[in-house]
């Protein structure tokens, strides 16, 4: 292929947007050449956030939303080429996470993404990548997280081990020692209680800098009761999501005479702490911070007093912390074309390396 350019679209469980990358890809190298965040209409939000629970006339609404998010993925490509100047034809592949509505790891386990890939090729002349869990899974893998591969490839570093911890609704973390990955697995809720409780008391999307949070005082009782959840107790590998840390999982635990900033605090700290505790045993010397979460000031401080080693954005080790995950589907189309394996075993569990991603031609 005589072009490097891909594209990599990333919607996450905090159901915020759209982040689209342009990166040029191969071998050696990997660059990220334009960004573009598009809107989510509200509406279709508020039916993503529905279908992350059981209710009724499901595939009906799956269905309808699977076809508006692959339109609104084509809108978000056609912004992200117009403002970077380059035509459709010069790239090579789009690769599109899709929306998370139900992730279910196990003996059965599926994974299902919305986001219909015929809609977005058709709409833009570019042949998609999508549907990259469910062969981890298949292969008796978490399909969960991907990302520790392409975290590897672009932040290892000889004679350090590091953890990059991805903060976005749910936290991830990759296990790097020195340039090999070790391990990876998904640590917990991240933003999406923060998210949720801040909306309910503020009417804010999220809390700004974690200045809320920062503002209260944690109930040692409560995130001592949160925490025993067996989850964070689980080993790895392992992988979560809005099917268990959600409103109902909260409102269990809440106490009717705590102040709502105190609760905020409190799950800031759960936040940390079980990223934290989740990496005891590896005892990183250094943390990156990529995700919605890279801004939350109070987060990223209390990640600091837990930890005791240095924690910091992903920017200081060259990429912007809002645009890691759309870049690294933005890899794994490329890694999809080349039919190089785009699972880590070592990370997810799966009984060997496969590539991974379904191709749609326009």
């Amino acid at each position: 292929m005589s072009s490097k350019l891909y594209i990599g679209l990333m919607t996450g469980t905090s159901v915020d947007g759209v982040d689209a990358v342009l990166a040029e890809v191969s071998d050696q190298d990997f660059t990220l050449v334009s960004s573009h965040s598009h809107d989510l209409p509200a509406s279709l939000a508020a039916d993503i956030l529905a279908l992350c629970q059981p209710g009724d006339s499901e595939l009906d609404s799956a269905g309808k939303v699977s076809r508006q998010l692959g339109r609104v993925y084509a809108e978000a490509c056609h912004a992200l080429l117009e403002s970077a100047g380059v035509a459709a034809c010069q790239i090579n592949a789009i690769g599109c996470h899709g929306q998370t509505v139900r992730h279910r790891p196990g003996p059965d386990g599926f994974s299902i993404q919305l986001g219909c890939p015929d809609t977005l090729a058709c709409a833009t002349g570019i042949p998609v990548v999508s549907n990259f869990r469910n062969k981890d899974m298949a292969l008796g893998g978490q399909g969960a997280p991907l990302v520790p591969p392409f975290h590897s490839r672009l932040f290892g570093v000889d004679g350090e081990r590091r953890a990059v911890v991805n903060i976005g609704g749910m936290a991830n973390a990759s296990l790097l020692d020195g340039e090999t990955l070790v391990g990876g697995f998904d640590t917990g809720p991240g933003n999406v209680l923060l998210d949720l409780w801040n909306q309910l008391h503020n009417g804010t999307p999220y809390d700004a800098g974690g200045c809320w949070a920062a503002s209260g005082k944690v109930n040692k009782p409560l995130l001592k009761r949160l925490l025993r959840d067996p989850y964070f107790r689980q080993p790895p590998p392992k992988s979560t999501g809005r099917e268990r840390f959600n409103r109902q999982w909260l409102t269990q635990h809440l106490e009717n005479d705590l102040p709502a900033e105190n609760l905020q605090a409190t799950l800031a700290e759960l936040t940390a702490r079980s990223i934290h505790d989740s990496l005891a045993e590896f005892a990183p010397q250094r943390m990156l911070i990529c995700g919605g979460g890279a801004h939350n000031q109070d987060l990223l401080e209390r990640l600091k007093q837990n930890s005791g080693v240095p924690v910091e954005s992903t920017a200081n080790a060259g990429l912007d912390p809002d645009w890691v995950e759309a870049a690294a589907f933005a890899w794994l189309a490329w890694a999809r074309l080349e039919e190089k394996p785009g699972n880590a075993p070592v990370v997810t569990g799966a009984s060997r390396e496969a590539i991974l991603g379904q191709v749609t031609l326009p």
